[in-house]
């Protein structure tokens, strides 16, 4: 087996990890996509030479060009709404899809991936790289330039502000969706008093509802405000259907063959600490949501199947 060919097969091994690590790193499907391309066109260009740990070096490959798109989003945003969400993984209550699975390190619920936005472009790529995969801070400080003892007070702050704002889930999901299903019978019920029991006191709700439907993207805090805006949607109770997003107990809104609201929940110490919901109709279109019988919209020819269905493991061609 040549060189190029032993690469290609090395690469494809541990693709699953790299995607995993650019999706925690860039909190898109399509951005992950588009790092692991960059970084097979790196590596295959520079070959393998002596490197003895493969993954390792791939892993930091794929680390350095979501680094650099990083920096680029920091420096090019100019969002004109206030919130928004990263891409959910979305998997049936009942069944879980590997595919699916393999993205997540732990349980990387939406709402980490919400607070990791926040982050430096350096802070993120230390803390996700060391507390979800493992890299030693000797192999993460060349990647942002600082020496091993900067590169951990990098993960160090990135930690503390993603413990003050992302609470950690209760590890029974069974018990997540007790709390969940007890949330959307107080909506079906216009309980205010039972949606409010629910809800932790400081409970936030983030909903991004895109340019398409600024009106719709909002940052409500507070248990009764919190209440109050669920409370109003008693006539969507119906159309929901149980879901895990990003590993732990959410929701599917679906009516007419297509979705309208996607709502990961983060339930801590059996009340509901965030509800992120995603009702941006451009975005909702394209998730992969064929466990629930909705086939992704076809948006162009690159990246998609005859079949029309998206299949982000694999490359996709170059723009």
């Amino acid at each position: 087996m040549d060189e190029k060919a032993w690469l290609t097969e090395r690469f494809e091994d541990h693709r699953a990890r790299l995607r995993a690590v650019a999706y925690q790193m860039l909190g898109s499907f399509n951005d992950a996509d588009d790092a692991v391309q960059e970084a097979w066109l790196r590596v295959s260009r520079a070959g393998a030479g002596n490197v003895e740990n493969v993954g390792g070096w791939l892993t930091t490959v794929v680390a350095r060009v979501c680094l650099n798109m990083l920096r680029t989003r920091e420096r090019r945003r100019e969002e004109s709404f206030d919130v928004h969400l990263p891409d959910p993984v979305v998997s049936r209550a009942d069944e879980g899809d590997p595919e699916q699975e393999a993205l997540l390190a732990d349980s990387v619920g939406l709402a980490l991936l919400v607070v990791l936005d926040t982050l430096k472009p350096a802070e993120r790529l230390a803390f996700v790289l060391h507390d979800m995969f493992a890299v030693p801070f000797d192999q993460i400080a060349p990647m942002v330039e600082r020496s091993p003892a900067a590169a951990r007070q990098l993960a160090s702050r990135a930690r503390h502000r993603v413990r003050g704002a992302a609470p950690d889930p209760d590890s029974d999901l069974t018990r997540q969706r007790e709390v969940v299903d007890a949330y959307f019978a107080a909506v079906r019920d216009g309980d205010l008093d039972a949606l409010v029991a629910v809800l932790a006191p400081d409970v936030v709700l983030r909903a991004d509802g895109g340019t398409a439907r600024a009106r719709h993207t909002s940052v409500i805090r507070g248990a009764r405000d919190v209440a109050a805006q669920a409370a109003k949607a008693t006539r969507l109770a119906p159309f929901v259907q149980p879901a895990l997003i990003n590993g732990t107990a959410g929701a599917v809104a679906i009516a007419g063959g297509r979705a309208f609201s996607i709502m990961a929940f983060t339930v801590a110490h059996g009340q509901i600490a965030t509800i992120d919901v995603l009702v941006d109709p451009e975005r909702l279109a394209h998730l992969d949501l064929e466990a629930f019988g909705i086939t992704p919209s076809i948006v162009t020819a690159e990246g998609v199947t005859a079949e029309g269905r998206f299949r982000p493991d694999r490359p996709r061609p170059r723009k």
